[in-house]
């Protein structure tokens, strides 16, 4: 089975390495969550950038919008210098992520095209 997600510390370079591939449903978000929390616990996210790649998630759907609303005030709280998202050429989701951002007050944020 193919991984849906994964968060990964890298010290060296000061970056959480994210992955989000396909789609969510609510444990998945929950699990990811979890996963976030440890990694993040263990360092001073001021210090760090967050950087996930999105090339192959799929669009939010509805029902979903909430958890990565959620997700997004999650980033904005834990006080990272950058967030950076790695997209597809998906004007959908790039303009879903940069909504969220905006909603959550998320202001160190960059929305990237590959």
């Amino acid at each position: 089975m193919e991984e849906k997600y994964y968060v990964r510390l890298n010290p060296a370079k000061k970056i959480i390495d994210c992955m989000v591939s396909g789609t969510f449903v609510p444990e998945d978000a929950q699990s990811f969550v979890k996963d976030y929390h440890n990694a993040v616990n263990s360092i001073n996210p001021a210090e760090y950038t967050l950087e996930f790649d999105c090339t192959s998630m799929l669009v939010v759907s509805t029902d979903m919008v909430p958890h990565l609303e959620a997700c997004f005030a999650l980033y904005k709280e834990s006080g990272f210098h950058k967030v950076i998202f790695k997209v597809q050429d998906n004007a959908v989701l790039k303009m879903q992520f940069s909504r969220l951002a905006r909603n959550t007050g998320l202001t160190n944020v960059e929305v990237t095209s590959l």
